[in-house]
């Protein structure tokens, strides 16, 4: 019953969006995906990511067969645009087969499985799909935002981020001294976010194939939580990035004629009255919270219990996502910061919503809140006190993230350490 509702309430929430791009004249979510059934799919990566997902509910044998003809479905597609002289201009020439691969799961799942077999296929096929459904829902999300906010509030978080020494011109500065080596490697952590998720989660689902059940909590769940609050988030606090506000645009020129001067990443902002400034209706107000720093917090956390490898790639994920974020111009310190505390937030209430609330945890997600609130109000209201008092607020913004980090790091081991010990073995009587 509890999936049946969470797969309603998932539905109505595609439709609305899906309602909602129809009204601005552009496809939303579910177009999107049902249109890369046979167009080259946006994402070839992603689609095949979500097909690992599904396969933890498979048997090895079952998997083999999944792949390969995925393979096949997309060798035949690349040979039919061949023939047909079809140009692939946008998206990846591969993908449609893991997504054939995936809705053919659900029709054996619905056709030939019973019982609990079937729900656990139908689970599988779901968190596969809906890791790709996320995607396309933030796409439609991102649209929505930049039609209907026209104003945008990057100056306010430029002034506070002075209180941090203006973090992003720095590593900006320091991005371009690398060249485009440093730049390609930034680039491909920032863009593929998502295969990493699926790789630590992957981990933790892989004995869900021999205990033919799912554990009460993983990563996926975190990802899509903080993919699917956030963006409303973005429609309260709507910022385009330094890169756009300051500086030329992402693709060099196009944010010149909206941009307030072309300053990013060489000079620093001057400390001024912050107030709403318009933008163009195609640039995503997408920075604050700082999502990316959120699901690289979320991949970082969820990391922690698996091997050396993956804890090692785990915070170099982290890091190069920190640095990209910051180095491209696409996010202010301060959004970071908010980024982060997000994340341990929502991670504690699913945390708490799967394993029982208890006072430590609803102590946690209120101190999280809290502390997410308090940024998000001093980011509004206090920015020019922030950025004339740089070494009072900026100790205190970090101080503020630190205490939830603590405090989490704190409650997860209590949590932990709650885990009931196994059962000593009875006292045998003694032979006489």
């Amino acid at each position: 019953m509890l999936w049946a509702a969470a797969g309603v309430v998932a539905l109505g929430f595609f439709i609305a969006l899906e309602l909602a791009a129809r009204r601005y004249g552009l496809p939303g979510p579910i177009t999107t995906q049902a249109q890369e059934v046979v167009l080259a799919p946006k994402s070839g990566f992603l689609l095949y990511a979500g097909m690992a997902l599904m396969m933890v509910v498979l048997t090895w044998r079952e998997r083999f067969i999944a792949t390969g003809v995925a393979i096949g479905i997309d060798v035949v597609f690349v040979l039919v645009r061949w023939v047909l002289d079809v140009k692939v201009t946008e998206g990846h020439p591969f993908g449609n087969g893991a997504l054939w691969v995936m809705l053919g799961c659900a029709v054996i799942a619905v056709t030939r499985r019973t019982g609990r077999e079937r729900a656990l296929l139908l689970k599988g096929v779901g968190l596969g799909l809906l890791l790709v459904a996320g995607r396309k829902t933030g796409d439609t999300w991102l649209l929505i935002t930049s039609k209907t906010r026209p104003a945008v509030l990057d100056q306010y978080l430029a002034t506070a981020d002075h209180a941090l020494g203006d973090p992003s011109w720095l590593v900006g500065r320091i991005v371009k001294a690398t060249g485009p080596i440093g730049s390609h490697v930034l680039d491909y952590v920032y863009i593929q976010l998502a295969v990493a998720a699926v790789i630590v989660t992957i981990y933790q689902l892989r004995h869900v194939a021999v205990e033919r059940r799912f554990p009460r909590h993983h990563l996926v769940r975190t990802f899509l939580v903080i993919g699917l609050v956030g963006p409303g988030i973005y429609m309260i606090f709507p910022v385009v990035g330094p890169i756009f506000a300051y500086g030329p645009g992402a693709t060099g020129t196009g944010g010149v004629e909206w941009a307030v001067a072309n300053l990013w990443p060489h000079t620093p902002p001057p400390i001024a009255v912050p107030h709403p400034m318009p933008y163009d209706q195609i640039t995503p107000r997408n920075c604050m919270p700082s999502l990316h720093t959120a699901w690289a917090t979320a991949i970082f956390i969820h990391s922690r219990k698996g091997p050396r490898i993956l804890r090692f790639a785990g915070a170099f994920w982290l890091v190069a996502t920190l640095g990209a974020t910051l180095g491209f111009g696409y996010h202010y310190g301060v959004d970071l910061l908010a980024g982060v505390v997000f994340a341990l937030t929502i991670e504690a209430a699913l945390r708490s919503l799967a394993y029982g609330w208890d006072r430590s945890g609803i102590q946690l997600v209120a101190h999280g809140a809290t502390v997410f609130a308090a940024l998000l109000v001093a980011y509004r209201c206090l920015p020019v006190e922030m950025a004339k008092h740089p070494w009072v607020f900026g100790p205190l913004l970090l101080l503020a993230m630190g205490s939830v980090v603590h405090r989490y790091a704190r409650t997860t081991k209590l949590w932990e350490g709650k885990a009931v010990p196994a059962p000593l073995p009875e006292p045998q009587p003694e032979l006489v």
